[in-house]
């Protein structure tokens, strides 16, 4: 019994690396010149910076509201509510387009959620309800939920096309081209969303609240407007046109059992991640103000909090050549160990660095805990995500992920609230803060090890083995891919198999 099964799986690692073998010898991708492969990877993933955008500013926002309306906003639901609703929105975004990014169109999908981002962003700007204060609170949140869901579209649809069309690029920086046009526009993202804001509030002089928190708001609408104009001109991605289950039955019980554990894996990183980057990002401009007190003008908290999330830069531009010299899984692992340690540092001397006189040397500390969760996780949880599972079901596998990743961060919003000290004690709480996240990033670099090696060509050989792995369990991989003039370059099932398959894709 023993050799039997013995012999069964070195006849199924056989199997693997003949279809591994015959993958390789297709035509390979990566032969585009640079600026005509490098533009896509630019258009579906630089919508990213609209949820960086249009997550950060609302914490402005509703600073901006609770000195505009004081204990009317302060005191409703709606402080808590408008800052993490959009989270609820985009987890029903990304599950749905994840779906219809692997069943429909990658580029359709995009193209929706851009569209739904654009109108509902405008429509958040000009939140108004019958001159009821209230009630425009309501409208907001409802609006807020909505331009949830277009940037929920970003992470399956757009993300997944990046990491596809990244491999048209000289290998060697594949990682990196991801990295600088996903998880780069995303910080870049939370640094315009604190420094429109400052600049706003400026030029309104501190005291025109409901222009400043409308207007930024409503530049939010700039960006994705441009992109989509851009993205019209997009094609379906090459290995999404040789390997996708559009036309099949997904066997969902043999991805499961294939994936299923690296998908929990990921997800649980993701989860922690965003558990705490989200949730210091919205609470950042609070902090600031506590270090303050009430009397602080609107620029000058809007300011340091500026500070403060251009340390996102350094931490995602320097960790994106890294995660191609030491790879993604090994670069998130030095991230989280390298911003636990500073992490603990911070909660130890928090009560040093809460003064008004030392807000330079707060925000220097911060700032370089945030970077270095850029550097790790920041930057390559969406790539392992995105890298790890076989084209056909990438949209829905990175969509449940991200997914996750939105629940940790909608969560965290509404825990960070509830981590105080018992005695009250505002810097404690603080502190405690900080040791909880530092915690939590340990415990992701352990999750971390139980990942696959990532590499430059890890989509082509996903793709390989799992088109393996259906073949030994009698699952037709003759229905994979694009059928003619589905995506306008590739042509994945030839004319004479096309209705072999499709009885086989009703099975």
């Amino acid at each position: 019994m023993f050799w039997r099964k013995k012999n069964e799986e070195v006849a199924e690692e056989e199997r693997e690396q003949d279809v591994i073998a015959a993958a390789s010898a297709e035509p390979p991708i990566d032969q585009k010149p640079f600026m005509q492969a490098i533009w896509p990877v630019l258009a579906c993933g630089a919508g990213l910076f609209s949820d960086g955008y249009v997550n950060n500013v609302i914490g402005s926002v509703s600073t901006t509201l609770g000195y505009q309306y004081g204990d009317v906003y302060s005191d409703s639901n709606a402080a808590s509510v408008v800052p993490a609703i959009a989270f609820a929105g985009t987890v029903v975004g990304q599950l749905c387009f994840g779906y219809l990014s692997d069943k429909w169109s990658r580029k359709d999908s995009l193209l929706i959620s851009t569209a739904i981002l654009i109108i509902f962003t405008a429509l958040a700007a000009g939140s108004y309800y019958k001159g009821d204060v209230v009630g425009m609170f309501n409208i907001l949140t409802a609006w807020r939920f909505f331009v949830g869901i277009g940037i929920g579209g970003e992470y399956p649809a757009g993300s997944v096309s990046c990491a596809e069309s990244s491999g048209e690029l000289k290998r060697g920086t594949r990682n990196a081209w991801f990295i600088l046009f996903t998880n780069s526009m995303i910080d870049w993202g939370f640094v315009f969303g604190a420094f429109v804001p400052y600049v706003v509030a400026a030029a309104a002089s501190n005291i025109y609240y409901g222009t400043i928190w409308r207007t930024s708001l409503g530049i939010g609408v700039v960006f994705p407007l441009a992109l989509f104009i851009l993205r019209l001109k997009l094609k379906e991605p090459e290995e999404f046109s040789r390997n996708s289950m559009k036309h099949a039955k997904t066997p969902y019980m043999l991805v499961f059992r294939y994936y299923g554990f690296r998908l929990l894996i990921v997800s649980l990183i993701w989860f922690i991640y965003d558990f705490s980057t989200y949730s210091f990002g919205i609470y950042s401009t609070t902090i600031l103000s506590n270090i303050y007190g009430d009397s602080g003008p609107l620029t000058t908290v809007f300011g340091w909090n500026t500070v403060i999330n251009l340390f996102y830069i350094p931490g995602t531009m320097i960790g994106a050549p890294v995660s191609d010299r030491l790879g993604p899984r090994n670069t998130l692992i030095l991230g989280q160990v390298l911003q636990a340690v500073v992490g603990f540092i911070m909660a130890g001397c928090y009560a040093r660095l809460s003064h008004p006189s030392v807000v330079g040397a707060f925000a220097v500390v911060y700032g370089i805990f945030l970077s270095l969760g850029e550097l790790g996780p920041g930057n390559n949880i969406g790539l392992l995500a995105a890298k790890t599972c076989a084209t056909g079901v990438r949209g829905q596998y990175y969509g449940i992920a991200a997914a996750m990743g939105k629940i940790g961060a909608f969560v965290g919003t509404y825990v960070f609230k509830k981590i105080v000290s018992p005695d009250g004690d505002p810097t404690k709480s603080s502190q405690y803060k900080f040791y909880v996240s530092s915690s939590l990033c340990i415990f992701a670099a352990g999750l971390a090890l139980l990942l696959p090696r990532i590499d430059q060509d890890t989509i082509t050989n996903e793709d390989a083995k799992f088109r393996a792995y259906l073949e030994g369990k009698g699952w037709d991989t003759r229905q994979l891919g694009l059928r003619k003039g589905e995506d306008g370059s590739v042509e994945s099932l030839p004319e004479e198999e096309s209705e072999e398959a499709a009885p086989a894709a009703k099975a």
